[in-house]
């Protein structure tokens, strides 16, 4: 596209300045090409027009019909005032009802005049209306251009609605293409275009907004997908390239005395293949001159702490320091206290800095990492703070890395003049098609073994009518001397939902388990350090059987004597989540169960999410599900729901045979072109651009 789409949107016919702030400040759209960039969501079927009497229950969302006006009302008075206007046709008769724009309403609409009515149809008290309908008049309606009958919907806001409706965005986007038809100039070469048989970027416009047939349709959706993919994909790969071009990484020549004696004397159990092959993997890295950059995924128990640790000594043997920072208080102690355990008796010194430090401990910590006495460090957010400043940091451990921002993790990785060796972990499995698209910039490592001697997870689903039957098992495992989580999603009754909260629960489970022998711990958000660090130690010493939170445990929380997982309004957590959580137990040797408790109606997206948890423990297999059920997501931590990526069409989970062929389109380019630089690939520069915006805050570790 040349600069001409870059005009301001206020131009266009039916715009003006009021409504363009409105659209920006609504939908983002400032510029010709971003309304041409928004694309409908869904299409309505404009040559079918029912009877009256045909319309019912069944029938689809939006509908027309031909009818006469037969009379008019009003009722209500001031900003209360409603326009009834009534119409019929041979079968029925229908109201249409408007609480807005009634002025202008009156006098287009003609009692005894035939009309095309467009709109949402509902029922009250057994009859047909439509509130805030298109119309107009079927001398209009038949003289407009014959196209495929095809209408798109576009996503809107309630205040935008308010004044445009979806005619008016609809036809803003026809005035806007007027404007603009002439001027989309093609980013891609002919030749690119005829290997993979698209459309040109003109037609693909042209039938996204305006389909010709659904083919046409089917073929604008591909083209225009393969833009965003290719673009995002240009992006990662130069970047790679650059990365790999610059030999500024860490030598790790030796495997010394501490991480040979850790291994033959101090292993706590011997790895699994899985474990031993990431090892190797990371061990090649940091010998090749380049920056290590590697995402370790595991599902929840498969060891990652111990090959991060194993890993950090590599950096010690050879005379670096390492860090490890981790999402929360607990998760960073937990790991503090776990390693220090491990390295008992041997000559290496690990710290520990958080918020919450006290001051002893942290003037220990930061002076230990300025002169080089501490070999590990291990912390929270505190790590990245201006005065943390290393004797030789050589190797970055990044815990749970989906939790922290971008800008925390890259602060990080720049206390070095040169960049230390990355190694970002995560218990939230990726399935392979999502992790290409995510970190294509990264090496990608799997722990795909659990240790030995763990049992499957037995998770079950009941709803609130088996509550007696929940107690009465919670009751038998206490009774073996094992613990329980309950877990829930809100701390307080919420007016908004329906969900169980912690405060409801913690006093049914006082009352139920009142004897002295049982004691019940809280943790949550809203507690204050301290109370939240002596509930963990409680139930971490077994001074407590029952720890009731929420998912505030659900990272890192190590507890190996819990067996039993109770999740409340399970409904409203994700798959990923729910597997998180389940994660918390089966750590020890005794077999553990999860108990998924909802209500008696769930929605069908939620059933097939708590059947799924019942029917494997599979991490991977449970987020492909979760992919496909919600969307993409953002495992990268900018944002809670959609891509991390400006996509507005391609969906890297659905559109897998896509996204493969732009990641072998774009290494072809690259490699003929690293630079892009021939005059023919401006086009594609301009794609490269165009997705860096936020590809680069996602994607730009160390370069």
């Amino acid at each position: 596209m040349d600069r001409y789409l870059d005009s301001d949107i206020k131009f266009v016919s039916g715009v003006g300045e009021m409504r363009a702030r409105l659209l920006e400040k609504e939908l983002g759209i400032r510029t010709l090409g971003d309304m041409l960039g928004h694309y409908p969501f869904r299409y309505v079927d404009r040559t079918k027009i029912y009877r009256i009497s045909e319309i019912d229950d069944t029938a689809p969302t939006l509908v027309q019909l031909r009818a006469r006006v037969t009379g008019r009302a009003y009722a209500g008075e001031g900003r209360k005032r409603r326009l009834s206007v009534f119409v019929s046709d041979p079968t029925g008769s229908a109201e249409l009802v408007w609480f807005q724009g009634i002025k202008w309403i009156e006098k287009r609409i003609e009692v005894g005049r035939e009309y095309l009515v467009f709109g949402r149809p509902s029922f009250y008290r057994n009859e047909l209306s439509f509130v805030h309908p298109e119309i107009e008049t079927m001398e209009q309606a038949l003289s407009r251009k014959a196209e495929s009958g095809m209408q798109g919907i576009y996503s809107s806001t309630e205040r935008l609605s308010s004044v445009l409706g979806a005619k008016g965005l609809y036809q803003i986007v026809c005035n806007t293409w007027a404007l603009a038809a002439g001027r989309i100039a093609e980013p891609l070469p002919d030749a690119l275009r005829a290997q993979y048989g698209l459309l040109t970027l003109r037609d693909a416009l042209y039938n996204i907004h305006f389909p010709q047939s659904p083919e046409l349709l089917r073929q604008a959706q591909y083209r225009l997908k393969f833009d965003e993919l290719l673009g995002i994909q240009l992006n990662i790969q130069t970047r790679r390239a650059a990365r790999l071009a610059k030999n500024n990484g860490f030598l790790f020549p030796k495997v010394g005395g501490v991480f040979n004696t850790f291994y033959n004397e101090k292993l706590p159990f011997p790895l699994t293949g899985a474990q031993k092959r990431v090892i190797k993997e990371i061990r090649q890295d940091t010998v090749t001159g380049f920056q290590m950059n590697r995402l370790l995924q595991g599902d929840v128990g498969s060891g990652k702490t111990l090959v991060a640790l194993m890993s950090m000594l590599l950096a010690v043997d050879n005379g670096y320091q390492a860090c490890m920072m981790a999402p929360t208080e607990i998760l960073a102690r937990q790991h503090f206290a776990t390693i220090g355990r491990m390295l008992e008796g041997m000559p290496v010194r690990v710290a520990v800095l958080t918020g919450a430090s006290n001051a002893r401990e942290r003037r220990a910590a930061l002076a230990g990492i300025a002169d080089g006495s501490v070999d590990i460090l291990i912390g929270t957010h505190a790590l990245i703070e201006d005065c943390v400043r290393f004797s030789n940091l050589g190797f970055v451990v990044i815990d749970e890395q989906h939790r922290f921002g971008v800008e925390q993790r890259a602060r990080l990785w720049t206390k070095n003049e040169q960049p230390p060796h990355i190694l970002v972990m995560t218990a939230t499995p990726i399935p392979r098609t999502l992790a290409m698209t995510l970190y294509g910039d990264l090496d990608v490592s799997v722990i795909d073994e659990l240790p030995p001697g763990r049992r499957p997870i037995r998770t079950v689903h009941y709803t609130d009518a088996a509550r007696l039957r929940l107690f009465g098992f919670m009751r038998q495992q206490i009774a073996k001397g094992r613990q329980v989580y309950v877990v829930y999603p809100l701390i307080e009754e919420s007016e908004a939902t329906d969900y169980k909260d912690l405060t409801d629960g913690y006093e049914a489970i006082s009352r139920d388990f009142p004897l002295p022998q049982y004691v019940t711990a809280v943790c949550h958000g809203r507690m204050k350090p301290a109370d939240k660090e002596e509930s963990m130690r409680q139930f971490k010493s077994g001074e407590a059987q029952i720890l009731v939170a929420t998912s505030v445990i659900e990272v890192g929380v190590d507890v190996p004597n819990a067996t039993v997982m109770v999740i409340e309004s399970a409904e409203r957590f994700g798959l990923s989540q729910l597997h998180q959580l389940r994660g918390r137990v089966g750590r020890g040797g005794e077999q553990s169960y999860c108990i998924l408790m909802s209500g008696e109606k769930l929605s069908k997206e939620s059933r097939a999410r708590l059947e799924a948890m019942c029917e494997t423990n599979d991490g991977f297999r449970l987020a492909e599900l979760d992919l496909k059920l919600r969307g993409a997501g953002d495992i990268n931590g900018t944002q809670q729901s959609g891509m991390a990526f400006d996509l507005k069409i391609a969906n890297p989970t659905l559109d897998v045979q896509i996204l493969t062929l732009t990641r072998e389109a774009a290494a072809a380019l690259l490699g003929a072109d690293p630079a892009l630089a021939a005059p023919e690939h401006a086009g594609l520069r301009e794609l490269r651009r165009r997705y860096s915006r936020r590809d680069e805050i996602d994607f730009s570790m160390i370069s």
